[in-house]
């Protein structure tokens, strides 16, 4: 086969419903690519991304855009064919060529193709796509099927396209157009390989096994048998199988590798992964091929059955994995420029958070090929939804044969993937039936029920039997909903976002979940990420820009609700904004802590979210413009393979020590009760001796889990292993009382800093109790990065913090009231003088 790609020589241009006062010309498009992507480049609207421009550029989604190029190539030799392949048509197209229709689409989630051989010639022809709106397109579908409830001002669920892309509480309202995935011209004789799904497992004994299921398009007038040969390795540790195509251009071969290398887990073991090639013959003859990288691995969901319900967790070669998960959302509204560095990048990110798994939302997108070879090659886990979001969707015609048709494509386009472990029905709508009341809504009209329960696992136990199932997120698996919640703590899969809508995140102690999917708090953005976005305006929560990239209901009063309980609520913008992320830091530590701590009941929990796709107030550890905010070193620290956890314990306080990694961890913990001003109060010191892969609790003495002062005292617990310097001890501290009834001294410390090859270090002394000492180093200089943050020192302590820069920042400005922060800034500037106390977290 012979592929061309057709990146270049196009152009795009609004054919109707373009409002006069922006009328214009085509402009040279990119593909893959979008509309808006093409006219900010022709500098014909502003960034959609800044400012309040994203509601200024809601004409774009009434026009109807046509992107054309000239193909000329030469005609097709006898026997040969020539196919024109859309892999992503975004999202209703009108494909033509020569002024010929060769086809309509109306789905951004899947591959068409086209024969146009009789239509190719030397002179060449213009080939067009033309993208009718996609809202106009989804209202006259709903119409056809009935109205469903769903999430939106869009009705996103009558048509297939990402609904993220019509807005969602984090995204922008942009509904996209255009060729978002790779156009090419393929040539081919004789035959091709339709479709290939490679099945890889791994047996008990060590012995891999590969399936390799095939499908054979051939040519128009090919006859005879064609063979089918698959190899699994290089040098001398090749395996080779043969299988012949029969009359239905159909085949099947299995590969059996003994003692094949096993692939595990990040944090679990090394991830090898090992060639398949897989080869058409006819006549002796190659005439089509195909090439993957393999790992061996089993998985399977376990969901043990206990006196309280139904558990949920991954196994993976046997091995039960505690899932430390994040959400994943489309790392780009445009959709456009995600390359394989830019994937490595962002899944890299995961990783350095000590995360293990991914799961890709069902309100995006099927991930490209090089976003799973990135996981497969780091290790991540992925667990990929069915492209279904909080949404009732039709089951009736021409929906359903798109979703079915999407979803056949995709898992077999996945299945060479060691990463991908979980399939999931859909996201949230299993549960929205339930509590928003849909019944009376849909009136006896279908609303997806089939798909989860019945269409797609069908289709998985015919295309791919090796992965497990799940039928939604959330869901009770092995129950009804009339008869157990799709929500309960006690089955399945939970999502728990009644803390972050309406509770404190203290509030996660109340719920211990079996497996929780969805669970996350705000912050806005990076301060320079921030700026950008406001487009020049004053940074303010009363700023225009700012409302419209808070796109949660009531997001920014939740966040002051959730800054009053702990600190009061700041004045000053540039505190409130430090106050917000340090509070988002807060609950992701919070939570997870307690989801780990309540292992095995609890086995496993995915953050919402990892990523952002636009500059936006959200729940991500990362903004769009790839800068960390406090809370993804809260992350990391809180995902770490060994953590130490104070939480209560009746009406006392207990230390929890996790040890998520393959060998014991046994030594001394350590237990003080300290003043803020470093004296100690009381002490004492036990064993702790922790299986791998196990947790131990252990109980705090009363007279450590009891104060003199509450406001002026904290708990440390260190946890150093036998034979391992002072470098590898853990800590953990607990405050008696809440920050706002604490108290600080405001910025008790000396800093300084010295010159290092690539920025500066910057090194804090602490005379009194410090709690989360960060450098906010993007306020220093847009592209500066620091190393750590979130660092509590006791008095006397000393931590150096490392900061990248691209050039001189003046010191100054480093250890500067803007720059260096700490919980202890925020209380003494909004504490009033007389205040009631709060109760302990």
């Amino acid at each position: 086969m012979i592929v061309e790609r057709l990146d270049e020589g196009w152009s795009v241009r609004g054919v109707s419903g373009v409002p006069e006062a922006h009328e214009g010309g085509a402009v040279a498009a990119r593909v893959p690519g979008s509309v808006h992507a093409d006219l900010l480049r022709a500098r014909m609207i502003p960034d959609p991304y800044v400012g309040t421009n994203e509601a200024e550029l809601a004409w774009m989604h009434g026009v109807a855009w046509q992107y054309t190029r000239e193909l000329r190539t030469a005609a097709p030799q006898e026997g040969e064919r020539v196919d024109l392949v859309f892999e992503g048509l975004d999202t209703v197209a009108t494909v033509a060529l020569g002024g010929d229709e060769l086809g309509r689409t109306a789905n951004m989630h899947r591959t068409y193709r086209f024969d146009v051989g009789r239509l190719l010639t030397a002179e060449g022809a213009d080939l067009s796509v033309t993208f009718a709106p996609a809202l106009e397109h989804a209202r006259a579908q709903e119409q056809v099927l009935g109205a469903r409830p769903h999430t939106n001002a869009h009705p996103y669920n009558a048509i297939r396209k990402a609904a993220f892309g019509f807005g969602w509480d984090w995204g922008p309202d942009l509904q996209t157009a255009g060729l978002w995935r790779p156009v090419t011209l393929q040539r081919w004789r004789t035959a091709r390989l339709a479709s290939v799904r490679p099945l890889v497992t791994l047996d008990d004994d060590g012995i891999g096994r590969v399936v390799v299921h095939a499908e054979i398009e051939r040519a128009p007038g090919v006859s005879g048998p064609f063979t089918l040969t698959a190899t699994v390795g290089d040098g001398s540790d090749q395996v080779t199988g043969t299988s012949t195509v029969g009359d239905r251009d159909t085949a099947t071969l299995t590969l059996t590798v003994p003692g094949a290398p096993v692939w595990w887990p990040v944090g679990h073991g090394t991830q090898p992964l090992v060639a398949l090639s897989i080869s058409l013959l006819h006549d002796d003859r190659t005439v089509d091929a195909s090439g993957h990288r393999i790992g061996f691995r089993s998985v399977r969901v376990d969901e043990p059955v206990d006196d309280t319900g139904r558990g949920f967790g991954l196994v993976v070669n046997g091995r039960p994995v505690f899932v430390r998960g994040v959400n994943w959302v489309p790392d780009e509204a445009l959709l456009t420029g995600l390359t394989r560095d830019h994937y490595e990048v962002a899944v890299r990110r995961a990783v350095a958070a000590n995360a293990n798994l991914l799961r890709v939302w069902g309100g995006g997108v099927y991930e490209s090929r090089e976003f799973y070879e990135t996981c497969d090659e780091l290790g991540v886990l992925v667990w990929q939804d069915f492209a279904l979001a909080c949404a009732a969707y039709a089951e009736e015609e021409p929906l359903r044969r798109e979703i079915l048709a999407e979803a056949r494509e995709n898992v077999t386009r996945l299945s060479p993937h060691p990463s991908l472990v979980l399939w999931n029905g859909g996201n949230e709508n299993l549960w929205h039936h339930e509590i928003r009341g849909w019944d009376e809504q849909l009136a006896g009209r279908s609303w997806g029920h089939g798909y989860c329960t019945d269409e797609f696992p069908r289709l998985l136990r015919e295309l791919d039997p090796t992965r497990p199932y799940l039928m939604g997120s959330p869901s009770s698996p092995g129950h009804d909903a009339s008869d157990v919640p799709p929500n309960d703590e006690h089955h399945g899969i939970r999502h728990e976002w009644d803390v972050w809508n309406s509770l404190d995140y203290t509030a996660h102690h109340e719920h211990v979940p079996r497996f929780c999917a969805e669970f996350g708090w705000q912050a806005p953005p990076a301060w320079s990420t921030l700026l950008h976005a406001l487009d020049g305006q004053p940074p303010s929560k009363a700023s225009p820009a700012f409302e419209s990239h808070q796109k949660a209901n009531r997001g920014t009063a939740k966040l002051d609700a959730g800054l009053e309980a702990h600190f009061g609520l700041p004045e000053d913008f540039g505190d409130w904004h430090w106050a917000t992320q340090l509070n988002q830091a807060r609950a992701t530590a919070f939570a997870i802590e307690h989801f780990r701590a309540s292992a095995p009941r609890t086995r496993g929990c995915v953050l919402w979210q990892l990523n952002d796709c636009w500059p936006v107030t959200s729940w991500s550890m990362v903004d769009a413009s790839g800068r960390l905010k406090p809370a993804w070193f809260a992350l990391r620290r809180a995902y770490a393979p060994r953590l130490l956890s104070v939480r209560p314990r009746g009406d006392g306080l207990e230390v929890v020590v996790v040890n998520d990694s393959d060998e014991p961890f046994a030594g001394v913990l350590t237990l003080r009760r300290i003043a803020f001003d470093g004296s100690v109060q009381a002490g004492v010191s036990v064993r702790h001796d922790v299986p791998a892969r196990s947790t131990q609790a252990l109980g705090v003495p009363p007279a450590l889990a009891t104060p003199s002062d509450p406001a002026a005292e904290t708990l440390v617990a260190e946890a150093l292993p036998v034979g391992v310097p002072a470098t590898g001890v853990l800590r953990a501290t607990h405050l008696f009382a809440r920050d706002r009834d604490l108290t600080y001294e405001s910025r008790p410390w000396r800093a300084s800093t010295r010159k290092t090859r690539d920025g500066y270090a910057v090194t804090v002394t602490a005379r009194s109790f410090s709690r989360d000492v960060t450098v906010l180093a993007d306020r220093a200089h847009p592209d500066a990065v620091v190393d750590e943050a979130l660092v509590t020192l006791l008095a006397g302590e000393s931590f150096t913090f490392r900061v990248r820069t691209p050039g001189p920042v003046p010191t100054e400005v480093l250890i500067g009231p803007d720059v260096l922060r700490s919980a202890n800034d925020l209380v003494p500037v909004i504490r009033p003088a007389a205040r009631q106390p709060l109760p302990a977290p």
